[in-house]
């Protein structure tokens, strides 16, 4: 029980550093695209720096590396990925889609991880960690995400953009989920806004 407390407390750590997503988030409400990339550049250039000393020179940074996972020891860290992800969302896709990319993955990644963590009892077979009850969370935290940056689109985008983002955070292992989730999510969610707009889903209500 103890360890399990443990792994709880120290993934709740991990995710409050997450949740700085919503600062990305509020500065591209209010800065221009440019300044924001300029910025996110800037912090992935200081993270690859302490990714650097930490794998390269094989320093302990004070803080720091207890919030790692035992598979980040000798590779890069989640958080180099996820702001490759951001600056590529922020570069690609329409503001609202790449917001809302953005804190599936970390918000809604945060909900699977917790709340399977804390109230798991249904484990999906084959597939490492993932509990029924901690999709579920994500797939409505990532509802609401979508209904609150996305209320100008239509339902369907907001559907395929929470449903991807939960698949990809629930099937994917070896490849880190920062990275994947807001360019598979922002990618379906513009392509289908793109063809819905075209009228090649006259049957989905268009944006």
């Amino acid at each position: 029980m103890k360890a399990q407390e443990f792994s709880l407390k120290r993934e709740l750590q991990r995710k409050a550093v997450h949740a700085t997503s919503v600062l990305i988030v509020i500065l591209y409400y209010f800065l221009p695209k440019e300044a924001i990339l300029l910025l996110l550049t800037l912090f992935l250039i200081l993270f690859l720096e302490v990714e650097f000393i930490r794998l390269d020179l094989r320093l302990k940074l004070p803080f720091f590396h207890k919030l790692y996972r035992e598979k980040e020891e000798d590779r890069l860290s989640g958080n180099v990925f996820f702001l490759i992800g951001a600056i590529i969302a922020i570069s690609v896709f329409y503001k609202e889609i790449a917001m809302a990319a953005i804190l599936m993955t970390t918000i809604g990644d945060a909900s699977a991880a917790l709340f399977g963590k804390r109230f798991g009892k249904t484990w999906i077979p084959k597939l490492k960690d993932r509990a029924v009850e901690g999709c579920t969370a994500e797939f409505v935290v990532d509802l609401l995400i979508g209904f609150v940056f996305l209320n100008s689109y239509s339902w369907p985008v907001i559907l395929v953009m929470a449903g991807t983002a939960t698949i990809v955070e629930t099937v994917v292992n070896k490849i880190d989920d920062n990275l994947l989730i807001p360019l598979f999510s922002g990618f379906n969610a513009q392509i289908l806004t793109y063809m819905i707009s075209l009228g090649y889903l006259s049957f989905l209500p268009i944006v």
